[in-house]
């Protein structure tokens, strides 16, 4: 007797709220600036592009079969405090994500991340059946909420996020707190640094999860070849942590996993230092510039380490969206991020940032 396929469908995979990418420039008669997707405000590493362009005559052949050659350039880039058999690579830094839920979380564990935050820890650790703890970041500065998160920890508790810089608010976790986390997280929970904006950090007591790493601590930091890089349309990305957490992770490392192309100028950029130096200058300056704007114009944003700002703007967040989309200025309500009323506005190269500052002035002058 035939059943309705739908009786096997898993029911945490049902209709929920999904990811949604920043949206792609429209046509239009007008330029268009791009301030919604954190995207390099220079554009790719030209060495990487070379490197992808070079190998375009044998895309006829499966690529590397492993991706240890990539490995290996990490831990050059790394100046070798860790070692190859450390890292992890993947698709994107979000497929990382995707691989490390799949290797440690089962039907009915727990995952742990603090909103307003980057959407995928949710919605990705819904496809393995666990159970979504949310513990939101303290109002109003956005801060970890370190004693909620531990208090939240259960024995089913497998996996948590934490992010710093932070994407949608640019706030980053101190030194300090870190420490005094990790002294107190079970070493039986995988934590997951999202660290992806961490060469925009300049804080003089921000930390990446290298410290944690060379402690032995159950840690992996996340990592993607889209912002300081320029290869959002690759679709690179890495993690590190301990050898014996790799190794493992490596059980579902899918073989030819990573494309030719994407391997070529991943380590192309790797090598391309002019090209990150001149693009963290590039942040750093937009950053005080425009926060020096949001000053000027009495508009409430955070403190960012990040190559973006989150602001409370001065209409609603779609209308706001909607006049500076007007004025040719493209950004991101965060809604879906966990900040409710809040946008998410990009730094860009020089000529993008003197067009959104006309564009604000502009619709602050109508206000």
């Amino acid at each position: 007797m035939n059943k309705d396929i739908t009786r096997s469908f898993k029911p945490f995979l049902q209709p929920k709220e999904v990811y949604k990418g920043g949206k792609n420039i429209p046509p239009s008669n007008k330029k268009i600036y791009k301030l919604s997707s954190n995207e390099n405000p220079l554009g790719a590493s030209p060495k990487a592009v070379r490197a992808a362009k070079a190998i375009l005559d044998k895309v006829d052949l499966y690529p590397d079969q492993t991706d240890i050659r990539l490995r290996e350039a990490l831990t050059a880039d790394f100046n070798n405090e860790i070692t190859a058999d450390q890292f992890i690579t993947g698709n994107s830094g979000s497929e990382v994500i995707d691989m490390l839920l799949r290797a440690f979380v089962r039907e009915g564990d727990e995952v742990i991340f603090s909103n307003p935050c980057f959407l995928p820890y949710a919605v990705f650790s819904r496809w393995y059946g666990s159970k979504q703890i949310d513990v939101p970041l303290k109002a109003p500065n956005y801060e970890l909420d370190v004693e909620g998160i531990l208090n939240a920890i259960t024995a089913k508790t497998k996996v948590i996020f934490l992010t710093t810089p932070n994407n949608p608010t640019g706030t980053y976790i101190p030194k300090l707190v870190l420490d005094e986390f990790f002294k107190r997280v079970p070493k039986s929970i995988l934590v997951v640094i999202d660290e992806v904006y961490r060469h925009f950090a300049d804080a003089e007591d921000y930390v990446t999860a290298l410290h944690y790493v060379k402690q032995g601590y159950s840690v992996i930091g996340l990592n993607s070849f889209s912002k300081t890089y320029g290869l959002a349309g690759l679709r690179i990305g890495y993690g590190y942590t301990t050898a014996t957490i790799a190794n493992y992770l490596r059980l579902i490392h899918k073989p030819f996993l990573l494309p030719i192309t994407s391997i070529e100028a991943a380590i192309g950029a790797l090598n391309d230092h002019e090209f990150i130096s001149e693009t963290v200058k590039t942040v750093k300056e937009g950053r005080k510039m425009i926060a020096d704007t949001f000053e000027e114009l009495n508009i409430k944003y955070w403190p960012s380490q990040a190559n973006f700002f989150i602001i409370e703007p001065p209409f609603p967040e779609m209308e706001f969206t909607d006049k500076m989309m007007q004025e040719g200025i493209m950004v991101r309500p965060v809604t879906q991020f966990g900040a409710p009323g809040k946008v998410r506005i990009s730094i860009g190269n020089k000529e993008a940032n003197l067009a959104l500052i006309k564009a604000l002035e502009n619709i602050k002058t109508r206000d």
